[in-house]
């Protein structure tokens, strides 16, 4: 675990952005073992993000930051060169890379065996302890993670289209263990619906987008729908007609294949 000084630079258009030259970059490593995997091998989104996760909860960790808040996740965006395989061993190098007034921008680099294959930028919001509201950022937080950003600011808006009123629609019965410790559904269940539509795809995203507009809590009647256009998916987590969450899953335009229609199933 530690700092790892690389160029600082803007990606091109979908390119990945480089590991800064100054500031905490924090790396991590982990199996990728066969509850993480579909039948066909490949690493499933909702294992990926769970490592995100941890790793990021594994850098705080060692700063050992005593911030009276707490983070939850705004948005995901993943860019997919290749997918890493059940037996390979992920690392993970994580940094901050941008930051706003209530939130910060966590870049992380997945790499197995020794090319980087996916890189997630994620948009956290800090959030009260007590009330759950948004809150700015700590002193803190700007001494230890700041100098890796380079100045650079993000936005914490969303993007994603409304559901489609045409969209199929069909029950995602929510269970126990898919609360976590804030009570309410772990950012990680949500990537399972994903890996729901990818099932009836004949092809692979290169990019993988997740916004939260609303937690999922105790009591809501969820319902998944999903609209298929050439090259993209647009899903919907929906509590009656309410959008509280949304991805979008886009293909490469290069990759040989149908334009994206459903076919017979895809396990990777």
């Amino acid at each position: 675990m530690k700092t790892v000084p690389s160029e600082a630079a803007v990606p091109p258009p979908g390119g990945f952005l480089p590991l800064p030259e100054t500031g905490r970059v924090f790396t991590g490593g982990y199996p990728i073992r066969r509850t993480d995997v579909t039948p066909g091998g490949r690493l499933r989104f909702d294992a990926l993000t769970r490592y995100l996760q941890d790793v990021a909860e594994d850098d705080i960790a060692e700063t050992d930051l005593r911030e009276p808040y707490h983070w939850l996740v705004r948005r995901y965006a993943i860019t997919l060169r290749g997918y890493p395989q059940r037996g390979q061993r992920l690392r993970l190098a994580t940094f901050c890379s941008a930051t706003g007034p209530r939130w910060a921008e966590r870049t992380t680099t997945l790499s197995a065996s020794g090319t980087e294959l996916i890189q997630a930028r994620a948009v956290w919001t800090a959030v009260t302890r007590a009330t759950g509201e948004s809150c700015a950022i700590g002193p803190g937080f700007h001494r230890v993670y700041g100098p890796a950003t380079q100045g650079r600011r993000v936005s914490a808006r969303l993007s994603h289209p409304r559901p489609d009123p045409s969209a199929p629609v069909r029950d995602w019965p929510l269970r126990a263990s898919d609360f976590d410790t804030a009570g309410h559904v772990s950012n990680t269940i949500h990537w399972q619906a994903a890996e729901e539509v990818i099932a009836g795809l004949d092809w692979l995203p290169a990019r993988a987008e997740m916004e939260y507009h609303h937690p999922i809590l105790p009591g809501d009647r969820l319902r998944l729908a999903y609209r298929l256009v050439p090259g993209r998916a647009d899903i919907w987590l929906l509590n009656d007609a309410r959008r509280l969450a949304s991805a979008q899953l886009t293909r490469d335009p290069g990759e040989p294949g149908t334009d994206g229609a459903a076919a017979a199933g895809n396990d990777g």
